[in-house]
């Protein structure tokens, strides 16, 4: 029997309470597929630094780089905000620490319409039908960790300053990861930069089209970042594959929510690019969403991201794409029976979404 480690950090807010439900269709996933899981538990972010004093442990880094996948609930809250401690922006958030460490430096958001949902967003239904977008972010370079960065006094006044910077190899590894979805999935690749106006724009534009002469058999298309936006908003259904640095794939992979009808409904896999036959290095996990701690504890939370983050678990860090699309299946079942958290239109509770979607696959596998 094929067996895997899965080290499960629960976060902040909702975070344990959807890692919870993530684990529990987990087991029910790999009782049904003959897989033997081993679960570990760790503290992250703001729990860590309650218990620890420090955002991420030099001992979760190492679990977690022991491990198949790392499945993360939310991370932060306000009271965690003003703190500041040495050694860059990753020992500031403990999840930036952790993409760093395990170099998952391609992250993929899909977002997709779900027919039960299509009343929750702000699209005429005609526009939504077959809307599934893949937006691909570069998660450990660009802005986010570039130096120099800082904030200073400046002839008197308060100043501060970030660095977008990135080399030819960084860009052209996402590229690769990029042109490779798109291979597997509709064929288009939309590349989104701002070469008008920015340096590392230019040479985003110019490291992908050189990567492009590898896949003849994907369409390029070069936009800039914020008609990328527009153009997202105005006719979803035509995108396939968006890829962005850190900060445009942030800035879309949340744009590209509203085409679920919600953030709560967004997956995401971090990974060290796509994996190579038997060759794979542990991916991290997570919902898009963020750590809600007004609702924490309420037993209210939307799981559905979680428990689709689960589906990309399945696909990726163990080799499992038909249990993936099963997961898919019992998620979009449930919705049409019904099954909703109070964010989406319903009443049900966490646990009782979950056990809907565990019900639907197991009638579908």
């Amino acid at each position: 029997m094929t067996s895997f480690t899965i080290l499960a950090l629960g976060g902040d807010g909702i975070g344990p309470e959807v890692v919870a439900c993530g684990l529990k269709l987990s087991d029910a996933v790999a009782s049904q597929a003959q897989i033997r899981l081993h679960i570990q538990e760790d503290l992250l972010h703001g729990a860590a630094w309650q218990a620890y004093g420090t955002f991420c442990r030099d001992e979760t880094v190492r679990a977690a780089q022991a491990a198949d996948a790392v499945l993360v609930g939310a991370v932060g809250g306000p009271q965690w905000d003003g703190i500041r401690v040495a050694g860059g922006p990753e020992m500031q958030d403990g999840l930036m620490r952790l993409r760093k460490a395990l170099d998952t430096y391609a992250g993929l958001r899909p977002a997709r319409a779900w027919p039960a949902l299509t009343a929750l967003t702000p699209y005429k239904s005609t526009l939504l039908t077959g809307a599934d977008v893949m937006v691909l972010r570069e998660l450990t370079g660009g802005a986010f960790f570039s130096e120099p960065r800082g904030h200073d006094l400046r002839a008197g006044k308060r100043y501060a300053f970030d660095t977008t910077a990135y080399d030819e190899s960084e860009i052209a590894r996402i590229a690769h990861v990029g042109f490779s979805l798109a291979r597997s999935r509709r064929g288009t690749l939309v590349s989104a930069d701002k070469a008008n106006v920015m340096e590392s724009g230019m040479l985003w534009r110019q490291i992908v089209s050189e990567v492009g002469r590898d896949y003849p058999d994907v369409t390029l298309l070069h936009l800039y970042a914020d008609n990328v936006v527009y153009q997202l908003a105005r006719r979803p259904a035509d995108f396939d594959v968006i890829l962005g640095d850190n900060l445009f794939g942030d800035i879309l992979s949340d744009q590209a929510g509203a085409i679920a009808g919600s953030l709560g409904m967004l997956p995401s896999a971090c990974l060290h690019g796509l994996p190579q036959g038997r060759e794979r290095r542990p991916g991290i996990f997570e919902a898009v969403h963020g750590s809600a701690p007004d609702i924490a504890g309420k037993g209210i939370a939307n799981p559905y991201g979680t428990l689709l983050s689960v589906a990309l678990m399945f696909e990726y860090a163990f080799g499992q794409p038909l249990e993936a699309r099963r997961i898919e299946a019992a998620v979009a079942t449930a919705l049409e029976g019904g099954w909703r958290t109070p964010d989406i239109g319903g009443h049900h509770s966490t646990v009782a979404v979950t056990d809907a979607v565990i019900a639907a696959y197991r009638v579908i596998g």
